[in-house]
């Protein structure tokens, strides 16, 4: 299973949220902050630490990546940044929200809020039709046109007349462009995309790298890129390295 928003209900869906502001929320610069985050599991009588004392900021807007090898705590990252697990020691602050401080619903709340995902293994709910699929972040936020909505980012991917399909009814390229559909639909703040190509042959990947980087733009929105692809990665503003649980941030034009 890859990377999932919290789940209180029989659908399985992302929980919706009422309201807007949570008592911890401050005022940031940042849509992302990482401070001293650390990562520990008990594994027997041994501590496997996968993040060892993690800090870096993204601002709003920025497109960054973070590379490194396989198991050198890429996703675990990811998923922390997201709210989706919680550290052993440190902090995160997303969109303004202290995520160590909230509880498990009020981080889906927030993920619901602000964050868009985008997955390797696209992470589309069988039963549902790319319509339906697409319509789900907008129906958590009640959003009265959703049905409408949904349709206009499927037409963006190219995808306008496969709304009546179901996803094993796809190819690996077009479930990933419902995916990416479906992450741009509640209009995120912030989106996760997680070795987003990673499954796609060549040329299916660049289409894919394209159509996220052309609507990431137009949107404005925040895209953190978790790859091991370097020429993925030399697409966005800044790298973040990770290797071994460490990070080791580099720059480039």
């Amino acid at each position: 299973m890859g990377l999932l928003p919290s789940t209180n209900n029989s659908k399985g869906l992302p929980l919706s949220c009422n309201s807007t502001r949570f008592p911890t929320q401050v005022h940031h610069m940042n849509i992302l902050s990482v401070a001293n985050l650390s990562k520990v599991y008990q594994s027997g009588s041994r501590k496997l630490t996968v993040l060892d004392e993690v800090t870096f900021d993204i601002k709003a807007g920025e497109i960054i990546s973070i590379v490194g090898p396989s198991g050198s705590g890429k996703t675990t990252l990811l998923g922390l940044c997201a709210g989706l697990d919680s550290g052993s020691t440190g902090s995160v602050v997303l969109d303004g929200n202290s995520l160590e401080k909230l509880t498990e619903d009020q981080r889906a709340a927030v993920r619901n809020q602000s964050v868009g995902f985008i997955f390797q293994n696209f992470q589309l709910l069988p039963t549902l039709t790319a319509l339906e699929n697409v319509m789900v972040p907008l129906e958590l936020k009640k959003r009265k046109n959703a049905r409408q909505k949904a349709q206009e980012l499927l037409d963006k991917v190219g995808l306008g007349d496969r709304g009546t399909h179901y996803p094993t009814q796809l190819s690996g390229g077009e479930q990933q462009r419902v995916s990416i559909a479906r992450a741009f639909a509640n209009e995120p703040k912030i989106l996760f995309a997680d070795e987003p190509t990673g499954n796609l042959d060549t040329e299916t990947g660049e289409m894919i790298e394209k159509l996220i980087f052309d609507l990431n733009k137009e949107e404005g929105t925040t895209l953190v890129l978790v790859t091991h692809d370097l020429e993925l990665a030399a697409k966005t503003q800044r790298i973040i390295y990770i290797k071994g649980g460490k990070v080791q941030e580099g720059t480039h034009a």
